[in-house]
């Protein structure tokens, strides 16, 4: 199993631990609450992300070890959430192993069926951003 795809049976295992989706929506605004502050450098409109209804900045580079090193932030609270989720599977991966894996633990602990269009939208063009990245940094 690759480690992506143990970092999603973590996540589907943290989420069945919750009896409703109150409990969950709770438990993704704690997450974004904890995420780490994005430096302020790349709160600027080149590293938007399109097409989420909310304010998304996320900035990308690779580390000495060919592993992507993320941050992200946004003004709402479920989504600051929810880009804590994505950089909790994605930190520290290498480009290849982000285009590589299938976000499969979204449908399995249901979110995407509890998300608005709008968020749905939204977290579909953070993960594209993020798998555009690796893209460009796997090719070098």
């Amino acid at each position: 199993m690759s480690d992506i795809a143990e970092r999603q049976q973590e996540l589907i295992d943290e989420f069945s631990l919750f009896g409703d989706w109150q409990e969950k929506y709770g438990y993704i605004i704690d997450l974004g609450r904890d995420l780490e502050k994005m430096d302020p450098r790349y709160k600027d409109d080149a590293h938007k992300v399109k097409g989420c209804q909310s304010q998304v900045w996320l900035h990308a580079e690779l580390d000495e070890n060919g592993r992507m090193r993320l941050q992200a932030e946004s003004d709402a609270l479920i989504v600051q959430g929810l880009i804590a989720i994505l950089l909790r599977l994605y930190q520290g991966q290498t480009p290849e192993a982000v285009l590589e894996t299938d976000l499969n633990f979204l449908e399995e602990i249901g979110l995407m069926s509890h998300l608005t269009m709008n968020r749905t939208n939204g977290l579909h063009s953070m993960i594209k951003t993020i798998r555009a990245h690796a893209a460009v940094m796997a090719r070098g």
